[in-house]
């Protein structure tokens, strides 16, 4: 079996596709993160600015999440930061269909308030790899073309409670700006078809 940090970026996105998407309530506490292979030397450097830059952020611990109702949720990213753990890039969570093939995927959309992360119109798509254990696409950028290209990371847990919500909304913020192919409250509902397709995967 391979090891998921030995996949290209390419095959961990393959993998993705594969994969169901997780419910809002099961996401629910914080999760740890470790950033997975980047698909280019560029985007390694762009996946290492928002990971591991002590001037930026710090190094990046883990996401945390609560469910605020049955459609959506609130979470925050955990870092180190100069010898202390702090919680910043709060987004808005949602269940919408993936920007990589239109099924549904746990949506993380920071542009829902002011941070960094929402200036640059960042978005993490998350589906559901095991009992515990959940591959996520992250993508960045001002175009359509920046915002394809797959950033992958892996969540496990929960390792802990969720530890309060922060963050300023970005008032007006229409979450549709951040997801073109949000189809409407429908796809909420919908579920994903099973798959197969990781049993091979550590």
């Amino acid at each position: 079996m391979r090891d998921i940090h030995e996949l290209s970026a390419e095959e961990t996105l393959e993998l993705f596709k594969t994969l169901e998407c997780p419910t809002i309530g099961e996401m629910n506490g914080e999760y740890k993160g470790e950033q997975l292979r980047s698909p280019g030397v560029v985007s390694t450097v762009i996946a290492t600015l928002f990971t591991n830059n002590p001037l930026l952020f710090g190094k990046w611990l883990s996401k945390s999440f609560r469910p605020v109702d049955d459609a959506c949720g609130r979470g925050y990213n955990s870092l180190m930061h100069f010898g202390r753990v702090t919680r910043r890039a709060p987004m808005r969570t949602l269940i919408a269909p993936s920007r990589f093939d239109g099924r549904p995927a746990y949506q993380l959309v920071y542009r829902a308030y002011h941070s960094i992360c929402g200036f640059v119109h960042m978005v993490d798509e998350v589906r559901r790899l095991d009992a515990g254990r959940y591959i996520g696409i992250g993508t960045v950028g001002f175009t359509d073309a920046q915002r394809r290209i797959p950033l992958p990371f892996l969540l496990t847990g929960p390792i802990g409670p969720y530890g309060g919500d922060v963050g300023e909304e970005r008032v007006g913020f229409d979450v549709a700006s951040d997801l073109p192919v949000l189809a409407g409250p429908g796809l909420r509902s919908r579920r994903s078809p099973g798959s197969e397709g990781h049993a091979n995967v550590r």
